[in-house]
């Protein structure tokens, strides 16, 4: 069943919690009574549907229901999950919760608040124990992180129910164990900005010369290992006790000024913005988004290639929607009346070439993600390759008969020809809307690895292999089978 989130305030933090729900599945209502609203978040949408699937190496859920309502009560009723993301005062968000309780009091609450706590927040509700801080960093539709933070007043089941919401879009929830201003990512954030806007107020740097410190160094490390990890490196063989005695000292030195912030004038005020307009003023905010996201999905991916640092989170998130991606089949002998239904998938961003189309290597990998499933079916899985078995690749045909473009969502079926002891042929038809757009046609070695040659299957992958084989038998020859390259169609 599909689940809803209801939206609060539909600015840039709304606007990218609706998107992150949206894109994963979920039906979105938001209120907002910006007239702008509806505008804003359509082009916050249109930023995460280019980005956030190129995140993702199985399909994602079919793309929920978006409706903007013209009452917050009619946002929140019947909804499974609220997130509020209003203006940080304080008053304002206590007479949203007041409406919001009105008429969903049970429903779990997150704030997107990075300056208030969960107890502030709390004050004077009907239900203060389902009101938790839930806050995200910008773009939320890409950035996993998200701290929640509950009160002494939150019951741990709400926490649980809070963190497995949002586990389930693909978000990292760090639970704050205790409660503090700021909480804990943003506190680190406010001592490098007071350190930076003093760096600019002694005429130390420009907002430039700051930025490019960050980016071209340890901005880089921090991504990929955080602080304490990237210092426990930099102490070599010794490690962290070693950094934590060469370094220490330095503590007392009088370096910074994190205690004092510069006077905030007008003057202050003129400058920064002067230098930012001409580090970065030729480009549009759109421009500047669409270059973030773009660098955050490469980032991204290269970190989930090494299932590492937040990489992790999108390998996680994959892994969790996996099942839905491959057909079990639990006879798979009774199955044998069609070809089998294996490899759900769809074409995504990293999947098109220059022309808009799903490239080359795209339809082997599909091959190949189908081909892979039946191999799990019959057994010959990751831990039969472990005891140094597996089929290999012998020859490999591929006819295009369609196109598949960005989004299109198609399905791998698998047809056995032949097979024997050693031997598997398998055609290979992927669909698009019951419709053929490639057929695979592959001849597979069962291969002794250590020995480097073929040899017969275990008994238990044959056991399973050869009765769908002797189903299929009864199948008639599917069009291009045994077809070779350049060869005309018969008439």
């Amino acid at each position: 069943m599909t689940k809803t989130a209801a939206i609060i305030g539909g600015g840039v933090i709304g606007g990218g919690w609706a998107a992150r729900f949206l894109i994963n599945g979920w039906d979105v209502a938001v209120f907002d009574p910006d007239p702008q609203a509806e505008r804003k978040i359509g082009e916050v949408l249109a930023n995460a549907r280019a980005s956030l699937p190129a995140l993702s190496d199985v399909p994602l859920p079919p793309e929920g229901a978006l409706r903007f309502c013209k009452t917050l009560e009619e946002a929140v009723t019947g909804a499974d999950y609220i997130q509020e993301s209003v203006s940080e005062q304080l008053a304002l968000k206590h007479r949203v919760y007041a409406q919001i309780q009105a008429a969903a009091p049970d429903t779990l609450l997150g704030s997107s608040t990075s300056g208030f706590k969960p107890s502030q927040l709390q004050e004077g509700a009907v239900n203060p124990g389902t009101i938790f801080v839930a806050h995200p960093f910008n773009p939320v539709y890409l950035l996993p992180l998200v701290e929640v933070v509950p009160s002494p007043q939150t019951p741990p089941e709400v926490v649980a129910a809070a963190k497995a919401a949002l586990t389930a879009i693909g978000m990292y929830p760090l639970h704050v164990r205790k409660e503090i201003d700021a909480h804990i990512a943003d506190r680190f954030l406010e001592a490098v900005w007071r350190e930076a806007l003093w760096l600019v107020t002694d005429g130390i740097a420009t907002t430039e010369e700051i930025d490019e410190a960050i980016r071209m160094g340890f901005g880089l490390r921090w991504g990929q290992m955080g602080l304490f990890e990237t210092y426990r490196v930099a102490g070599g063989e010794a490690g962290m006790k070693h950094f934590m005695a060469q370094f220490g000292p330095a503590l007392e030195w009088p370096w910074t000024k994190l205690m004092d912030v510069p006077e905030f004038t007008e003057e202050l005020v003129d400058l920064i913005a002067g230098q930012s307009d001409a580090q970065s003023g030729h480009l549009s905010i759109r421009e500047l988004e669409r270059a973030r996201d773009s660098n955050l999905v490469g980032f991204l991916r290269v970190l989930k290639d090494r299932d590492w640092g937040a990489g992790k989170v999108l390998r996680d998130h994959d892994r969790a929607r996996q099942p839905a991606a491959v057909a079990e089949v639990s006879d798979p002998a009774g199955k044998g009346a069609a070809p089998l239904e294996l490899a759900p998938m769809q074409v995504l961003p990293g999947w098109i070439d220059y022309n808009g189309h799903m490239t080359e290597s795209r339809y082997l990998f599909a091959c190949s993600e189908t081909t892979d499933a039946f191999l799990r079916l019959i057994g010959s899985d990751m831990e039969y390759v472990k005891g140094g078995h597996s089929y290999y690749t012998a020859e490999t045909h591929i006819l295009h008969k369609g196109e598949a473009k960005l989004g299109d969502r198609l399905i791998g079926t698998l047809q056995v020809l032949a097979a024997d002891e050693k031997r598997l042929h398998v055609f290979v038809q992927i669909l698009k809307d019951g419709e053929t757009v490639a057929t695979i046609e592959q001849m597979l070695l069962h291969v002794d690895m250590k020995a480097g040659r073929a040899c017969p299957a275990a008994p238990e992958i044959l056991a399973r292999l050869m009765p769908i084989a002797k189903a299929h038998e009864a199948l008639p020859k599917p069009e291009g089978a045994g077809r070779f390259v350049g060869e005309r169609r018969a008439k």
